[in-house]
């Protein structure tokens, strides 16, 4: 939904409200892919970013699937567009942007790469 919300020029795209999803939310918004976000009971409202008439977000690629399911040590988490992008782990201590859980030395499930 992101993705497609940035390619037709959105100020903002719903979408169903989790728990993960609003984490995942708080690590785009810390890392200034996105302006900020809502969420109220069912719905969480990302505020789409633009720098120049151009989304934030050049890409986004999701990694685990339900069919394969892609886990690495803290030292093997991936850098995505040689450290120009993020990846967002699931680990041990909640969901982690990579860099983060490189310094934390936890590794996880890689849930997918934003450049």
């Amino acid at each position: 939904r992101i993705r497609n919300a940035f390619h037709a020029l959105h100020k903002d795209v719903n979408i169903p409200r989790s728990k993960m999803k609003e984490a995942i939310a708080a690590i785009l918004k810390e890392e200034g892919y996105i302006e900020g976000y809502s969420a109220d009971e069912r719905t969480l409202t990302l505020e789409l970013k633009y720098v120049g008439g151009k989304p934030a977000v050049a890409g986004l690629k999701k990694i685990s699937k339900p069919g394969r399911r892609v886990y690495v040590p803290a030292s093997d988490i991936p850098r995505v567009q040689n450290g120009l992008g993020i990846c967002i782990l699931s680990t041990s201590k909640g969901l982690l942007a990579g860099q983060k859980a490189t310094e934390a030395h936890v590794g996880g499930e890689v849930l997918c790469e934003i450049w």
